[in-house]
């Protein structure tokens, strides 16, 4: 079946601070952005790729893919209000059966058996969810005070989220709502079962100053 990737990059980064949108910073040289197209590029050279960016970076996006022409045919749409949204309007691009992965912009370190593995289950399964168990205590914040969870029953989510086509589409035609947190939220809205994958901890999604200098120091320690 055919492999599509959607990469979202909609956002404006306004949590870093700064002038340049998190997606765009560079590390060694590359923008984080082209790191995320590589991964998938790299598993998968016939992989069709579209991509979510806010419209305001648009200009951005062209001097940069000046030095990477390898993306240069690559779709581009413009980001929504929301993450729904972005996705929402991507999948207006896609008129083919096929697999669709999501994926954050700003999470340069996912690997290949990650994508891998997404991809081999939601063709099985129609989706693919990858997670992390979570290694440290977890208590919950109530009105009178903490509980502790058991984290053994609690896993943390991440990106690429695959699914079949067919089944995206059909989700994404619900209005959004706010708990709409990411695509498997909608997705289960609609009434499809989600299949969780196990993820790779490198695959930090890049919020905060702090989780760009992990970035920097884990892409520094990665073969070229």
């Amino acid at each position: 079946m055919k492999k599509i990737a959607i990469i979202v990059a909609g956002g404006t980064g306004t949590r870093m601070n700064g002038k340049t949108p998190k997606q765009f910073i560079e590390i060694n040289g590359k923008p984080v952005i082209i790191y995320s197209f590589e991964a998938f590029f790299y598993y998968d050279n016939s992989i069709r790729f579209i991509l979510a960016l806010h419209s305001g970076y648009f200009s951005m996006w062209e001097k940069i893919v000046k030095k990477y022409p390898i993306f240069s045919g690559l779709t581009v749409v413009s980001g929504g209000e929301t993450r729904f949204h972005s996705v929402f309007n991507a999948l207006k691009m896609i008129d083919e059966e096929s697999l669709v992965a999501i994926h954050d912009a700003v999470r340069p370190l996912v690997n290949q058996e990650t994508i891998s593995q997404c991809f081999k289950t939601a063709e099985t399964n129609g989706c693919a969810i990858p997670c992390l168990e979570i290694s440290e205590s977890v208590r919950e914040v109530t009105s009178i005070g903490t509980r502790p969870v058991d984290r053994d029953k609690l896993r943390t989510i991440q990106t690429p989220q695959v699914f079949r086509s067919d089944i995206l589409k059909k989700a994404y035609q619900q209005k959004y709502s706010m708990n709409f947190t990411d695509d498997a939220t909608v997705v289960e809205n609609a009434g499809y079962k989600i299949t969780l994958v196990e993820g790779n901890r490198e695959n930090i999604k890049i919020t905060t100053k702090e989780d760009l200098i992990l970035i920097k120091t884990l892409l520094g320690k990665k073969p070229k």
